[in-house]
């Protein structure tokens, strides 16, 4: 038997976020100082202040860092392994934790990626896949990465 995976939590404070990936689309948090942020919250975490907004994510970004697991720490994981959990900051400047769907091996720090909205269990969830582009036609690339190629 698959135990089942533990849900995210859906609250007042979120549901904008999770009623978002419902429609396939990606949101985020920005207060009048111009900071954004993930995940959702009350205040802004940079200047306190609580004239907070939701914007559309275009969807695209880098992935900035990730982690290949082969060891499950729950057991709903154990039949997933290996799996991966990234950190991706979007374009509009937020960053996120979540699941690459490419393989490991072709996973590269600071690589163009895009938004893919999954359900698992019924659940819409933020996933990402390198972009089929390279960063210097996005102009998403540090700029070390793009003069390398």
């Amino acid at each position: 038997m698959t135990m089942p995976l533990p849900a995210p939590e859906n609250t007042e404070i979120s549901r904008p976020y999770w009623d978002a990936l419902k429609l396939g689309r990606l949101v985020f948090q920005r207060c009048e100082c111009g900071h954004a942020w993930l995940p959702a919250r009350r205040g802004c975490p940079s200047c306190l202040g609580d004239k907070v907004q939701w914007e559309q994510a275009c969807g695209k970004g880098r992935l900035v860092s990730w982690v290949v697991y082969h060891t499950a720490y729950h057991d709903a994981f154990k039949h997933r392994l290996p799996y991966n959990v990234a950190i991706v900051e979007l374009t509009e400047g937020p960053r996120l934790i979540t699941n690459m769907v490419d393989s490991h091996e072709r996973l590269a720090c600071d690589a163009a990626v895009e938004l893919r909205v999954e359900s698992d269990e019924g659940i819409a969830l933020a996933r990402f896949a390198l972009s089929p582009r390279r960063d210097d036609e996005q102009g998403t690339g540090s700029p070390a990465r793009r003069n390398r190629a």
